[in-house]
């Protein structure tokens, strides 16, 4: 984490504070593993010409993300392109009837699993997006999908619990306890992909 010693909450000038954030994110994006980014582009084609589903979630900021990521490449990318025929996603976030009901009657931990025992169909995929790693819900979503299908996961810090059940993973360079620039970064890989097949389909 060497690029990244100047930590940037430890200015009280704003301008300065400012100047190191934006510092932080740009060290952390130079640092991106653009090969691996390369690799969950070519699985996300695959998925698409075998007509399967990608489930998109997360908790918190990531949550956000997650809904943005459905919107960004399904009818975003068919509204940008020639395409009528994107990609399938679905985002587990969004339904908070159902989210409410599983914590309720199964316990938060669940919320995910839950939904996946219900939706998920051999040879679909899962992105994950998570700053630690460590997340109970998600690992035990990630746990059950292991064998039934892939995972790719965007994660921050060094990955934690859910590295042990990825198939694909971008780790972003990050600080431990600084989730902003790892959300900010989530959603940069985000745009990265929708611009990306919004000129390819």
């Amino acid at each position: 984490m060497k690029t990244l010693k100047h930590h940037f909450k430890e200015s009280k000038n704003f301008k300065i504070f400012a100047k190191k954030y934006i510092d932080y994110l740009s060290n952390s994006l130079k640092d991106l593993d653009l090969d691996s980014l390369d690799e969950i582009r070519k699985e996300l084609e695959i998925v698409k010409r075998k007509k399967k589903t990608i489930f998109v979630f997360g908790n918190g900021g990531a949550a956000a993300t997650a809904i943005t990521i459905a919107n960004d490449l399904g009818f975003d990318i068919m509204k940008k392109s020639k395409s009528k025929k994107t990609f399938n996603i679905v985002c587990l976030n969004e339904n908070q009837s159902v989210i409410t009901a599983i914590a309720n009657d199964t316990g938060y931990e669940n919320i995910f699993l839950n939904q996946l025992k219900i939706k998920f169909n051999k040879g679909d995929v899962a992105i994950i997006l998570s700053v630690s790693g460590n997340s109970n819900n998600l690992i035990k979503a990630a746990k059950w999908l292991k064998g039934k299908g892939k995972v790719f996961a965007l994660l921050g810090f060094d990955g934690g619990k859910l590295l042990n059940y990825c198939n694909k993973h971008i780790l972003i360079k990050s600080l431990k306890s600084d989730y902003g620039p790892v959300e900010d970064i989530q959603l940069v890989v985000n745009h990265i992909f929708a611009h990306w097949f919004q000129n390819k389909f």
